[in-house]
């Protein structure tokens, strides 16, 4: 559900001074293509899917996603339930954290579904392998070397779909449990928490016809800054959080038509792609 969304903002610091920024890798790969990446503190974090368009949606942790990002400033903030985008100052001290760009506020009302790659509800296994099959050099399918949450998906229309993905900086495994247990108790009572996330949106559209379903795939992926316990805690409850998505305007593979357009996209009801369709 989409509670509410901001106007697109100016955001960020000048790259050497921002904890986040978003890197081509400098080393040529085959084919002249260059790795597309998420850098926290000029480490590679992740490799995001490729400039070409046409290749599979991705999200691949790497070896410096190794540490959460968060701000004890706005945890009292963070505790309930944000109203509005602009509450309690939270988009600017996360802003401080960020590259300078243009970023869409969106309040969202995610539920998240823990998945562990290659096990039930694997995007990568399930619905990817449908469009592109799987890698033509592994033959196997894409693999993103972290448990990730599944939040929503909706139609775009006949042949195009939403998928949303809520990504952990470090894996839930690293949480501490006592903080989870404190979450699930909490939201037992009623309280619907916040969490705060960069986020990109990627539309990725096979070249070729390679699977059972072919059709273009808008992958809005959220990055987790702050919340780690909090989505973990919701997923093992059942239980609604508030998500504060940063979107990076420049940073994502969509229009800025196409950008426009997720508000209304993610205030549809919630609706599986039918293969084939």
């Amino acid at each position: 559900m989409m509670i509410k969304w901001g106007d697109p903002r100016s955001l960020g610091l000048p790259v050497p001074e921002a904890r986040l920024h978003f890197e081509t890798e400098r080393q040529e790969m085959g084919g002249g293509l260059r790795r597309r990446l998420l850098m926290v503190d000029d480490e590679p974090a992740f490799e995001l899917s490729s400039y070409c368009g046409t290749c599979p949606l991705l999200f691949r942790r790497l070896e410096g996603a190794r540490e959460k990002v968060s701000l004890e400033s706005v945890q009292e903030r963070l505790t309930g339930a944000l109203d509005h985008p602009n509450d309690g100052g939270v988009i600017e001290a996360f802003g401080a954290l960020l590259p300078e760009g243009e970023y869409l506020p969106l309040l969202l009302s995610v539920e998240p579904r823990l998945i562990v790659p290659g096990q039930e509800g694997d995007y990568f296994s399930r619905e990817q392998v449908a469009t592109w099959g799987v890698d033509q050099f592994w033959g196997l399918p894409k693999y993103p070397h972290t448990p990730y949450y599944r939040t929503f998906e909706t139609a775009v229309d006949e042949d195009a779909h939403l998928y949303e993905f809520v990504v952990p900086m470090v894996p839930p495994t690293w949480n501490e449990r006592e903080r989870v247990e404190e979450y699930v108790a909490l939201m037992g009572q009623g309280a619907v928490p916040t969490a705060v996330a960069i986020s990109t949106l990627d539309v990725c559209q096979p070249a070729v016809d390679l699977g059972d379903d072919p059709s273009v795939h808008w992958g809005l992926t959220h990055f987790l800054l702050d919340g780690h316990h909090k989505l973990e805690a919701a997923a093992t409850a059942g239980r609604p959080v508030r998500l504060l998505s940063l979107l990076a305007l420049g940073e994502s593979l969509a229009t800025a038509e196409e950008c426009a357009r997720l508000p209304a996209l993610r205030g549809r009801p919630r609706s599986a792609r039918a293969a084939g369709t």
